[in-house]
């Protein structure tokens, strides 16, 4: 069922110009499998100063984050996954804030971090990423 106006005249006149080149399905119903994050982050209200004796977890966790750990190199699909996790993580927080009246705030929403053995350059820009040695305060 479409809500609005503007979308029902969306869906039928892109119905209409698409149908004589293949097969059109308005209000297609998407339904994902079940995910799992591995690890879900939320910092405590009261920042502990300690953190810093975590090294780079501790930046980690100055902020909400999905942490996906892989074992092998990620794929681009498993990477893809874990962007997805996020995106649901966010879409939740956002109904969330909506049925509580309030605002949802940036520093709510966790930031994702993939952490992989290694990975490609070509990879890595593919996904708008910042490498890891670029991060500000960072060293080895």
């Amino acid at each position: 069922m479409t809500r609005f106006i503007h979308d029902k005249f969306a869906k039928d006149y892109l119905e209409e110009l698409l149908k004589d080149y293949g097969e059109v399905k308005a209000s297609e119903k998407v339904s994902g499998e079940v995910k799992e994050i591995d690890v879900l982050f939320t910092p405590f209200k009261q920042q502990n100063s300690n953190l810093q004796i975590l090294g780079l977890l501790g930046r980690f966790a100055e902020n909400p984050a999905i942490i996906e750990p892989f074992r092998n190199p990620a794929s681009t699909d498993e990477i893809c996954d874990c962007i997805l996790k996020l995106l649901e993580v966010k879409a939740f927080l956002r109904r969330e804030a909506k049925a509580n009246k309030t605002k949802l705030q940036d520093s709510e929403i966790p930031q994702l971090w993939v952490i992989t053995p290694t990975v490609s350059e070509t990879r890595l820009s593919s996904f708008g990423t910042i490498p890891l040695l670029s991060l500000s305060g960072y060293s080895e």
